[in-house]
């Protein structure tokens, strides 16, 4: 498969990175043609300028000010998104991705009657590697917007019957050297039977 990892962590010696690192090097060893999507490292800009607001539903020019990042989520089979959740939600940077790239044209058209009709079949597949702060009962108590986000809104755009597997590594605050070794196990053996 051709799959496209959106890594958002901008320090590269956090345990979000080894998890993006070993995530990577699992899709690879099977034989995934992987792009490695690291929103820091490629300096992408999450702010939503005034024009691109103005453009936002114009599907002739919406695309203009992020053409290759359309061009490389368009060209994936497979969306794998890898990022510490801070403030119950994503890194501005993935914020911004999401916003500026999944564009009307791109992930989903608006009909004329304003009804939402969702076109990001190529993607048969959805994984996430992430972390938290806080525990998973606390998680869960506040809705838990990145896991609601990304297994309900973004899957309902990919194909029909696309896949989601959520991989979420809980209570970072108190987390312990062994715990974080069986969480990264955790992710190689799931990332292993794609």
């Amino acid at each position: 498969m051709r799959i496209l990892v959106l890594f958002a962590h901008p320090v590269e010696t956090s345990f979000g990175a080894a998890l993006h690192a070993k995530l990577v090097e699992v899709l690879r060893a099977r034989g995934h043609k992987v792009d490695d999507c690291d929103l820091n490292a490629e300096g992408f800009d999450p702010v939503m300028s005034r024009q691109d607001r103005i453009d936002y539903h114009n599907v002739a020019v919406n695309r203009a000010r992020v053409a290759p990042y359309v061009d490389r989520l368009l060209a994936a089979e497979a969306l794998v998104f890898s990022f510490p959740v801070w403030n119950m939600g994503f890194p501005a940077i993935l914020k911004g991705f999401v916003d500026k790239v999944f564009l009307p044209g791109v992930s989903f058209t608006l009909g004329e009657d304003g009804s939402y009709n969702p076109r990001l079949h190529n993607i048969k597949r959805l994984g996430v590697v992430c972390t938290y702060g806080g525990g998973r009962l606390l998680t869960f108590m506040m809705g838990d917007p990145p896991r609601r986000f990304l297994t309900r809104s973004m899957r309902r755009i990919c194909a029909p019957g696309a896949r989601c597997d959520y991989l979420a590594h809980y209570d970072m605050n108190h987390t312990r050297p062994e715990r974080r070794a069986a969480f990264l196990k955790k992710v190689e053996a799931k990332f292993s039977t794609w």
